[in-house]
């Protein structure tokens, strides 16, 4: 089975998504992701013009041989752009592999490990209230596991409480990154007050989640995180500029919080020094950013030596495509731990037909084969690109801050 061509479809159905298409000369199709968020022209480039064209005439069951000739033979190796870009061709195959042998991937990758696929959803508010109201929200759709963020009195606004668009909140937006104000000490002050709220309205059962998204220093993050030890938080993610990873360390001398983080990461070489610590308890990375399933499953490999699970970030600039590759990971790991789950608008699935499901709190992958998801070229045309960007933070005086 040799690959006969290589397309990328840039596409925008409610926001933008890169998605290789790799078809064989027996006629399957494979689909990968390599949307990068804010940058997707860059992987789309990359993948158009220094990618495809090597593609062609290659084994389409040389997985592993094909994603070490696309990372070693490219001199310049990680990075968001080519681990994306790895990604895709990784997941496409996958998806080939496993349609050419008849089984959804998940029974490729060894089968079930698990009956379903436990997901947590996003609530934010820009007060307690509104926050509250979200919450159970997604508790009548069946959610047992919320990621829980609110606005910083005083502030307004903030990471992932901002415009909400039509069917859920929507980061990336606008020709140019709007500028949002943060205040550390507010901050860390306000979201004790939060776990509170919701721990005495909703009790000790609901598994809350919060994203501090990279913005404490590492004695801040100790700070919040020992803070917030009675109110049992199921993980604080993100808590300080992650590229330190000594800070993780310094944060897990003072919390027994539990710790997520990688979303941003792309390589096992990332891991390395976090994992030997034992400095962290969840891996955020993607399949998409984190050189598809090849990677990301080198990775969590690794991570469950320490036994640290994998909680696979499921955001919207994760296409359909990503998010079933990631979720044929999860039914088929030894080490899964959550799955992350941020709604595609309805407009997305004009252009994607998928085969996972969602119910009560839990996804199934279903057992189309491959990896179940089809792409609609005529659909995808109608939605062209359009600029967005992820939002800058601004400490009240002006600075630049990690966002």
């Amino acid at each position: 089975m040799k690959i006969a061509s290589a397309d990328v479809v840039i596409s925008s159905p409610g926001r933008n998504f890169v998605t290789l298409v790799l078809k064989t000369d027996d006629g399957l199709v494979g689909l990968g992701d390599a949307t990068v968020n804010g940058r997707e022209l860059a992987v789309a480039s990359y993948l158009r013009d220094h990618v495809a064209p090597i593609l062609i005439g290659r084994d389409a069951h040389a997985i592993e041989d094909t994603w070490q000739y696309l990372y070693r033979g490219a001199y310049w190796r990680r990075g968001p752009i080519t681990m994306a870009a790895i990604a895709a061709v990784d997941v496409a195959l996958w998806d080939l592999k496993a349609q050419a042998a008849g089984l959804p991937l998940y029974q490729i990758l060894g089968g079930r490990s698990r009956n379903a696929i436990r997901a947590y959803g996003h609530a934010y508010g820009t007060d307690l209230d509104e926050l509250t109201d979200s919450v159970r929200a997604l508790l009548e759709q069946g959610f047992g596991a919320v990621r829980v963020q609110v606005s910083t009195p005083g502030i307004g606004g903030g990471y992932g409480v901002a415009e909400a668009g039509d069917g859920g909140y929507e980061p990336a937006r606008g020709q140019r990154p709007v500028e949002e104000p943060f205040d550390p000490g507010r901050y860390v002050r306000s979201v004790p007050a939060m776990f509170d709220k919701l721990r005495n309205t909703f009790g000790p059962e609901l598994d809350l989640l919060h994203d501090v998204h990279h913005r404490l220093t590492p004695i801040q993050a100790a700070r919040l995180g020992k803070s917030l030890e009675g109110y049992a938080p199921y993980w604080l993610e993100d808590v300080s500029p992650a590229e330190n990873q000594a800070a993780l360390r310094l944060v897990r001398q003072h919390t027994t919080v539990p710790l997520a983080t990688g979303e941003t990461f792309n390589s096992v070489f990332d891991y390395l020094q976090l994992f030997a610590d034992q400095s962290i308890d969840y891996v955020r990375s993607s399949v998409t950013h984190a050189g598809g399933i090849t990677g990301l499953r080198r990775i969590l490999d690794m991570a469950a030596v320490g036994q640290v699970k994998s909680a696979i970030h499921g955001p919207t600039d994760v296409s359909p495509v990503g998010l079933a590759a990631a979720l044929h990971l999860d039914l088929a790991l030894h080490n899964f731990g959550i799955q992350e789950f941020m709604q595609h608008v309805d407009l997305t699935f004009e252009v994607f037909d998928v085969g996972y499901s969602f119910a009560n709190g839990y996804f199934q992958p279903g057992e189309r084969p491959g990896l179940g998801v089809s792409l609609d070229a005529r659909a995808a045309e109608r939605f062209p690109y359009r600029a967005a960007y992820l939002p800058v933070g601004r400490l009240l005086d002006g600075t630049v801050h990690d966002w």
